[in-house]
């Protein structure tokens, strides 16, 4: 099946799989202008970012009014992503980048996603508290503890005890020693392609 999304995510109602088809589009638009995700990757760009982002959707059914902090956003992923399938949750996509960060709102206004909040801002500064606190590639994860460990609030509702989750891959025995709490999911455990070896979810409970 050449569409991912229908192939990984066809019980989605259409206006939701619309949407996250519309995404490459509007990606392929402001990519030349501002580099959200590498050039060479966009022929790959709903499996290697759509599909990659939901990831955390196949992992927990976030329930309704769940608060969630898209930590160093870059582009919106996987933020808008996630805010798509989850419209009754709510979604801050935060980045230092002030040109991504308004791309984002753009993105935002083009397919109407009244459950995001984007801002401007270094991640470590923010205020506020969230139920989770999710990032793709941002930081290595002490780093990210260390900067939203403080951003997330109890008690939890979710399945998931309130925390934080990770797309990462490689090797990751370093990154995560001193976290004995963690769960890790293999990505290639819900997806077929290649690209998925060797990617994970880390999360840790807060």
């Amino acid at each position: 099946m050449n569409d991912p999304v229908s192939k990984y995510f066809a019980t989605l109602p259409a206006s939701q799989q619309d949407k996250l088809k519309r995404l490459e589009a509007l990606y392929k638009e402001w990519n030349p202008r501002v580099n959200l995700v590498s050039r060479k990757d966009m022929d790959n760009f709903v499996l290697h970012h759509i599909i990659h982002s939901l990831s955390i959707y196949r992992l927990i059914p976030f329930l309704p009014g769940t608060k969630i902090l898209d930590a160093g956003t870059g582009g919106g992923l996987p933020g808008i992503p996630l805010a798509i399938v989850f419209p009754e949750c709510s979604f801050t996509l935060a980045d230092s980048v002030r040109k991504k960060i308004n791309i984002v709102k753009e993105i935002k206004q083009e397919l109407e996603l009244d459950n995001i909040e984007a801002m401007w801002t270094r991640v470590e500064e923010m205020e506020g508290s969230f139920d989770f606190v999710i990032s793709r590639a941002v930081a290595a994860f002490p780093l990210l503890v260390k900067w939203t460990g403080r951003l997330v609030r109890r008690p939890s509702a979710n399945d998931l005890p309130n925390g934080i989750m990770a797309l990462k891959g490689g090797d990751l025995s370093s990154e995560l020693a001193g976290f004995k709490h963690h769960r890790m999911w293999r990505l290639e455990d819900y997806f077929d392609e290649e690209y998925f070896r060797g990617k994970k979810i880390v999360y840790l409970p807060v």
